[in-house]
């Protein structure tokens, strides 16, 4: 039985800041590679970032490449996503995962709206 449990989205202006967290339980967290996904109205699901087991590889999508940053911290079993220079197009509810995601594992997400 796995748990995910995101947290820290919010309002913000374009140009802002936010550290998004993923707190996972069930699981040995330091085993698997991590994801950030999100969904904005209308649109699919779509891949954010990725983090390997130790935390030495990641991979981003290009739309948030050189403003976004994920790390894990294996002792806390949580995942992190800073997102810097926030643009409007970053509206989307935020959801972590194992990467690649296993279907049963989505949750609620987080909810990030970024204003003009």
């Amino acid at each position: 039985q796995v748990q995910l449990v995101e947290s820290g989205g919010g309002l913000v202006q374009a140009g802002g800041s936010l550290r998004l967290s993923c707190a996972v339980a069930g699981r040995i967290f330091r085993n698997y590679a991590m994801g950030w996904f999100r969904q904005a109205p209308g649109k699919e699901r779509e891949f954010v970032a990725s983090i390997g087991w130790s935390g030495s590889i990641t991979y981003y999508a290009d739309s948030v490449k050189g403003r976004f940053t994920i790390s894990r911290d294996n002792a806390k079993n949580t995942v992190y996503l800073q997102m810097r220079s926030l643009k409007p197009d970053d509206t989307a509810v935020y959801f972590c995962n194992q990467q690649p995601p296993l279907i049963a594992y989505w949750g609620q997400g987080t909810a990030v709206t970024v204003t003009s």
